[in-house]
């Protein structure tokens, strides 16, 4: 057993301990969580992943072996969601779970079986012209409601799912039958979703949600630039219900308006962030899109995205440093805004005085760990020996902190904690941007919207 996973199981010794029922965790004292001050760079990325992976592996909604939206360490669920799954950090935990194989986590067996329960339970699971919702039910697969409004298909959700199942399909479509066969279950599912069938009947733009009672009521439309760029990547790679590419340009690009020629501390963004232009909004905007879209050496006329990415995570980062709002522990080696838990229950945490809550998600800088390499050990470093006792459980680091308000809870986000392991091995291996770049239909449907790659530019 190698030394990582050894150290991993002397955390978990340290921290836990679980009831003969639900092997729900406890809450222990901060002196009883091991930290080794000692441990490497290398040996420290194998440990936040490993402890990480096991929110989707060990930590499993059971009936569907797919991402729980929360887990409580204390077991209060106010929203009564133990068992409810979210469909995007799914398809994030996906991408962990080929992550761990590749690490030695667990065996190639054992993850294939993982994932060929998520892919049966997703088979039958509520579908609406293909796409799931945002919210699933792990023990019915019937719809859990996000809104009012919101009971049907979420067609930004079911991106970030099938960027994920993609990259399944290209783990394992040249394996044995069985693993070929799971392929070729998820190319099914690939290609019955209906991406054109959310411009509203031919509208150049996609809308977020529509529900079988309600219609288009929600009347979102997708336009960038936030997260949501993976979406029209896939919808204009469809084999089957694609767009055009004046979709993506007259409705995601705003007809040239996301352009922008904003510079903060002396780095250019050159998208319009939505409602963010000076800073930048929360850093998953850098990071969902991206943990299968390769950024090194992409661009299109709107961006190079690879630069932009950099520069959005620099900007953060400096906003953190700079401190305007004077929050305790911000700094150099504590930064990162993004969408998590907070002091008042979730919040999009950003740069900007009426976005920044002082509140740290550790997501954040680790999930930027291919764009700032160096600044971001640098907090996984303060993360893990300096606030360790306080923030670090049994599936790595807890969504996130405020040290300005003494707020420490244990508790996790699936949307959090997947794009930790994932972009931690896109920086050490590639694997997961190597995988979803494999896929032909992706290639196509990049160049049809009029992007370049080069992957080899920013290695």
């Amino acid at each position: 057993m190698s030394r990582h996973i050894l150290l991993a199981i002397a955390v978990l010794i340290g921290l836990l301990s679980f009831n003969s029922c639900g092997h729900q965790m406890q809450k222990q004292s901060a002196e009883k969580v091991y930290i080794d001050k000692t441990i490497s760079d290398d040996s420290l990325l194998n440990l936040v992943q490993y402890q990480t992976f096991r929110y989707f592996y060990d930590g499993a909604e059971p009936t569907s072996g797919l991402a729980p939206e929360r887990i409580h360490g204390d077991g209060d669920y106010r929203e009564k969601d133990k068992h409810i799954i979210t469909t995007g950090g799914s398809g994030f935990g996906m991408m962990a779970i080929l992550a761990g194989i590749e690490r030695g986590f667990i065996s190639r067996d054992d993850g294939f079986k993982h994932l060929k329960k998520n892919v049966d339970w997703l088979e039958h699971a509520d579908r609406f012209h293909g796409a799931w919702s945002h919210w699933i039910n792990g023990e019915t697969g019937k719809v859990k409601p996000f809104s009012e409004n919101d009971n049907g298909a979420d067609i930004v959700e079911t991106a970030f799912l099938m960027q994920g199942l993609l990259a399944v399909r290209q783990y394992f479509k040249d394996g044995n039958h069985e693993e070929q066969l799971l392929a070729a279950q998820i190319d099914k599912l690939w290609r019955e979703v209906e991406w054109d069938w959310f411009t509203k009947e031919g509208e150049k733009v996609l809308y977020w949600h529509w529900s079988p009672d309600k219609g288009w009521k929600m009347n979102v439309k997708v336009e960038g630039y936030n997260e949501c760029l993976i979406l029209y990547v896939l919808a204009a790679s469809s084999p089957t219900h694609p767009i055009d590419a004046e979709t993506y340009h007259k409705g995601w690009a705003r007809n040239g308006k996301m352009g922008s020629e904003t510079v903060t501390y002396g780095k250019p963004l050159t998208l319009r962030h939505n409602d963010a232009e000076k800073y930048g909004g929360p850093l998953f905007w850098s990071h969902y899109s991206f943990l299968g879209l390769d950024p090194r050496g992409l661009k299109d006329m709107y961006a190079d995205y690879w630069e932009h990415n950099v520069n959005h995570t620099l900007i953060n980062r400096q906003w953190c440093i700079e401190n305007p709002k004077n929050f305790e522990g911000y700094g150099g080696n504590c930064w990162g805004l993004t969408a998590s838990y907070s002091v008042n229950w979730y919040q999009a945490h950003a740069p900007g005085e009426e976005t920044d809550h002082g509140v740290i998600s550790p997501t954040a800088a680790l999930s930027s760990f291919p764009y700032a390499p160096e600044f971001a050990m640098q907090a996984l470093r303060h993360f893990y020996v300096d606030l360790g006792p306080k923030i670090w459980g049994e599936y790595g680091f807890y969504d996130a902190f405020s040290i300005q308000d003494d707020w420490f809870p244990n508790d996790y986000l699936a949307i959090d904690q997947g794009p930790i392991v994932v972009m931690i091995e896109n920086y050490r291996s590639g694997l997961l941007w190597n995988l979803f770049m494999s896929c032909p239909e992706v290639t196509t449907g990049l160049s049809k919207l009029g992007f370049s790659s080069s992957p080899s530019k920013n290695d």
